[in-house]
């Protein structure tokens, strides 16, 4: 690592956060250097990457980072009455899924990508869900009673690591929610691999899960989400969601929305 020009691999690295429209996460930005060649996989180069980009962050020279796990909490408060009346008047939204044939669910793997999920797909109101690992039974049943109560067949549109885990945590999570009528696994798969030139890492044999995946596959490989482009996540969930969205509804629903977001700020306005 001491041979490698740092000052060329932070402008890089800039390059890939700013071309995102959304906050990137460390590991996110780290699995993109890797998978460019710019850095190799190894922990010293995600450690050394951590502590250049801090100090350059500090110097003010590299753009932000998203850090999901910290947050300051605090209450929404007003002003005053006519603050509150407006303010409902500018979030108010109906749940733009309304009169839609399926539930579709989006999930995903790493929570650090809900960011991404969350810009790309939000105004269609459709649900995110971070697996972050195995699910603990107290999610399964949130999620499973969430589709029970809309009344309609549920979709879920994947997207994880490929590797022995990576595809276990999706089976796991469908088989103990028991609702998903269909599946789709819009990443990462086998052919994804090739296709977009990821880097691999040889796959972990103390998983015990391992010699299923190798039989599979034919190798044991680690695969990383992280590194396929943010382009190219969005176009595969976008043809998922394609294919079980009606747009017309959903526009119906929106110009609803408006007309009452209208009525709530003549409210409001009238109120003062």
């Amino acid at each position: 690592m001491t041979r490698r020009s740092w000052p060329a691999i932070l402008e890089r690295a800039a390059e890939i956060v700013r071309g995102y429209s959304t906050p990137v996460t460390l590991r996110q930005l780290f699995y993109r250097l890797v998978s460019d060649g710019t850095l190799p996989n190894t922990t010293s180069a995600y450690s050394t990457l951590s502590a250049q980009t801090a100090e350059a962050r500090r110097a003010g020279t590299f753009p932000d980072l998203l850090d999901r796990t910290r947050t300051i909490h605090r209450r929404v408060t007003f002003d005053g009455a006519d603050d509150a009346r407006t303010w409902m008047a500018e979030i108010y939204r109906r749940d733009r899924t309304e009169g839609q044939p399926r539930s579709v669910y989006l999930g995903i793997e790493k929570a650090g990508l809900v960011e991404q999920l969350s810009e790309w797909f939000g105004d269609l109101g459709l649900p995110i869900l971070a697996l972050g690992g195995y699910s603990s039974q107290t999610y399964v049943k949130e999620i499973a009673d969430d589709v029970s109560r809309a009344e309609r067949p549920a979709v879920l549109l994947y997207a994880g690591d490929f590797d022995a885990s990576g595809e276990d945590i999706g089976r796991d999570f469908v088989e103990r929610c028991g609702c998903f009528v269909e599946v789709v696994r819009v990443a990462l798969t086998e052919a994804q691999v090739g296709e977009y030139g990821l880097p691999e890492n040889p796959g972990k044999t103390t998983d015990t899960r391992a010699e299923g995946f190798a039989a599979r596959h034919g190798r044991l490989v680690q695969v990383e989400l992280d590194a396929l482009p943010p382009d190219v996540l969005h176009e595969l969930f976008t043809e998922g969601i394609g294919r079980f969205f009606d747009v017309s509804t959903f526009n119906g629903v929106v110009e609803r929305e408006q007309a009452e977001r209208t009525e709530l700020s003549e409210a409001a306005g009238d109120a003062r």
